[in-house]
């Protein structure tokens, strides 16, 4: 059995048998996680398989929440649809907005069609509280999931597995379409649209279909969305729900299908347990975001795909001790980032002038365990140290690394050219 199947396989086994044993909390990040994972798996269709850098996708987002919520208010009053269905609507809606909206962008390119999405999603975010009937004013709308075919979903754990099923149907669409004629069109579009051309193929349309494809499969990360939180407002048009897109996608690796699905997995994790210690939270996030995007451009996913292909000609002997020191680089150097961040907010925050004012000068603050002094010489030369320590650590680590990897890729042309030269002969 192959490594990646063996992966999958467990993967589905935790995200079937482990969340029933979590607490309510860590249930409901789950939920989000998996929406957050279908929205920048169905973004990637469009930025990563087809070129085409969305600024906007939180409009299909939007729609997709605000479709489900109106007709769970319909299944209130009694219209009989299963509560299991409700996120096709949401995928209903993004299809055909997706089509309206794809028609007007994709007849522009590069730059200019990521202005084109950004525009018609803040025209949603500046027209959804004034639009009262279909977006509820600044209050937005809300609803109830009503039982269905044996279940109340009422508890977090049904809509878990409920967000799991569509989850699963939805991204084995998504790469089921990866796999066929039509999903090597796509990456001929982004490849060379003159070649699609001139292939006999309708570019302009074969555009706008994946641009609506990828809107569905928006739309029903909305809709999901939408039934957990059972509420949504006009915030969700804004600037910063396709943001999250972006991030997720390059952070997880637009090159490889799951890449955007795991950005967007860790993402969220990251986001449920470093919020709860700091405010600086999404400064961290765009710190980590800045580094992906300069030291590691393929993503994690990419990361994780090279180093598959390439298990069996690596030698792990020479990798596994730069490897530990280039990860206890990062960790020393992490702390070095995280002392200074956390100072700093201590020292700006509103109860330390306080407490600054009272004392008539400028109090040691706790962290780590002990008292610091903001003017001791040991406050900031502590974290300055370990940024160095770390940095060069790092460094020493990434070249022994690159040798390695140098070594390997030579050998594999060398094992290249010596099959070509034994089928010659």
């Amino acid at each position: 059995m192959r490594l990646s199947t063996i992966f999958i396989t467990l993967s589905l086994i935790a995200s079937i048998a482990v969340p029933p044993f979590l607490d309510l909390g860590l249930q409901f990040t789950l939920i989000t996680a998996l929406t957050a994972a279908l929205f920048a798996t169905a973004f990637n269709l469009l930025a990563g398989q087809a070129g085409m850098l969305s600024f906007g996708h939180a409009a299909f987002f939007g729609l997709g929440a605000f479709g489900v919520l109106h007709l769970m208010q319909v299944v209130e009053r009694g219209f009989g649809v299963p509560t299991v269905l409700l996120p096709a609507f949401g995928g209903l809606v993004g299809l055909l907005t997706g089509f309206a909206f794809g028609y007007f962008a994709t007849r522009r390119s590069g730059a200019y069609f990521s202005l084109i999405t950004l525009a018609l999603a803040e025209l949603l975010h500046v027209a959804a509280p004034r639009w009262t009937s279909l977006f509820g004013g600044e209050a937005g709308i809300s609803s109830m999931r009503m039982p269905s075919l044996g279940v109340t979903f009422g508890a977090t754990i049904e809509v878990y597995y409920l967000t799991l099923a569509w989850f699963l149907i939805s991204v084995g669409a998504l790469y089921y379409l990866s796999r066929t004629p039509f999903g090597l069109l796509i990456l001929s579009l982004r490849d060379s649209e003159e070649r699609v051309r001139f292939m006999g193929y309708d570019a302009e349309r074969s555009k706008v279909l994946v641009f609506a494809i990828s809107a569905m499969f928006t739309g029903i990360a909305g809709g999901l969305a939408a039934m957990a939180i059972e509420t949504a407002n006009f915030s969700i048009f804004a600037m910063h729900t396709s943001a999250q897109a972006v991030l997720y996608t390059f952070v997880g690796g637009t090159a490889v299908f799951m890449g955007p699905a795991i950005g967007a997995i860790v993402f969220t994790l990251f986001a449920y347990w470093v919020s709860n210690a700091t405010a600086a939270w999404l400064f961290y996030q765009g710190l980590i975001f800045v580094l992906v995007i300069l030291f590691a451009p393929q993503g994690l996913g990419g990361i994780l795909q090279t180093h598959y292909r390439a298990r069996h000609q690596l030698d792990w002997s020479r990798l596994a001790l730069p490897y530990v020191l280039y990860a206890l680089g990062m960790a020393i150097t992490a702390f070095g980032v995280v002392f200074v961040v956390h100072s700093i907010e201590i020292l700006f925050a509103s109860s330390y002038r306080l407490a600054a004012e009272v004392e008539g000068g400028l109090p040691a603050y706790e962290m780590f365990g002990r008292a610091w002094g903001p003017l001791a010489p040991l406050t900031w030369g502590a974290p300055i140290f370990a940024l160095v320590v770390g940095i060069a650590l790092m460094r020493r680590s990434r070249r022994n690394i690159a040798l390695v990897w140098a070594d390997t890729r030579e050998e594999r042309v060398e094992a290249r050219n010596l099959d070509v030269e034994e089928k010659r002969t």
